[in-house]
């Protein structure tokens, strides 16, 4: 295990400048060996792909920046709580993805979030892109049966296929669903406006049981019902949570591969998140369709991306600690 404040410790010093040292997710210890996941809580994995984007590229940049966006550990001042106290969380690097071979990348994907499954620790993954919901989501529910979904997204991400291709960053959840590996019963959809998909997509999902709420009944309701309405159909079990960061305003996350506009406001999606991490039984998690525009924190988009992955881990610990 590689810690990279190592140097600071020396120095009799707490932490170090986001800027220097090594690039790890806040700053946490860094393996890419898995018999060093034993006793670990969380562990962040890079899913840098964007091969199948039907739009505008360069979400495979993404787990970088997301990283270079990420603040030292501290206490949460609304939640009461340091999680990177009170959990151990480790960054396990980037899955060994494959340029211009997304079935590959997709299968190293599924192994590497499969060792942080066979540890007993919860994986967060950053990506890349939506499709990459679908290997980490086959890992989790090969250990712990078919699993609830809350999926965070402007679209359904529920189409049978995008321009002809299937598998797309348009298809995870169809395939998931279709494949038995999420309950569609347990599967809610928040954020959802535009334009695509179309009633057939949304007839398959009626037949199904899938939970939708629109951005109207966001807006309607306020975040808070909306995630009290979540947690009653998710209820008890295996969960796992989807965020794409198109499911935001993209005056909050203007960097992403397809933008639509009068979405979520970041305090809203970040509150909702550790709220679902903290109420339900979180199996892993992802952040998706980040495509960086700045260095480091000056990235509007891969910071909020980073606040997403920091609040499902402040819900984790805050879960553990009611026990």
């Amino acid at each position: 295990m590689i810690d990279p404040l190592e140097r600071w410790r020396a120095l009799g010093l707490p932490d170090k400048p986001d800027y220097a040292g090594l690039l790890t997710f806040a700053g946490m210890p860094y393996t890419q060996d898995p018999e060093e996941l034993r006793g670990v809580d969380v562990a962040i994995v890079g899913a840098p792909v964007d091969d199948l984007v039907s739009d505008r590229p360069g979400a495979r940049f993404a787990p970088r920046a997301i990283r270079a966006a990420s603040a030292p550990p501290g206490p949460h001042l609304e939640a009461k709580v340091d999680a990177f106290a009170q959990l151990r969380v480790v960054d396990f690097g980037d899955a060994p993805v494959v340029p211009a071979d997304p079935e590959r990348s997709r299968r190293a994907i599924e192994e590497t979030v499969g060792q942080v499954v066979d540890a007993g620790a919860v994986p967060i993954v950053l990506g890349g892109d939506h499709s990459i919901a679908e290997p980490d989501l086959r890992a989790c529910a090969a250990r712990h049966g078919p699993l609830g979904l809350v999926h965070f997204d402007t679209h359904t991400d529920t189409g049978t296929e995008v321009f002809g291709v299937e598998p797309s960053h348009g298809t995870p959840m169809w395939s998931l669903v279709e494949g038995g590996h999420v309950d569609p019963r347990r599967y809610v959809q928040i954020g959802l406006r535009g334009y695509w998909p179309g009633p057939r997509e949304f007839a398959w999902q009626s037949e199904r049981g899938i939970t939708s709420f629109f951005m109207h009944d966001v807006r309607e309701f306020g975040i808070g019902e909306v995630v009290a309405r979540t947690v009653g159909v998710v209820g008890a079990g295996p969960v796992y949570l989807s965020v794409d960061v198109d499911v935001l305003d993209p005056a909050f996350a203007p960097g992403t591969g397809t933008p639509e506009p009068g979405g979520m406001t970041s305090g809203d999606l970040l509150s909702a998140c550790r709220r679902i991490a903290e109420e339900l039984a979180l199996v892993g998690a992802d952040v998706v369709e980040v495509i960086p525009t700045a260095v480091g924190s000056a990235d509007a988009t891969a910071l909020v991306a980073e606040r997403v992955a920091r609040e499902i881990v402040t819900g984790i610990a805050l879960r553990r600690r009611s026990g």
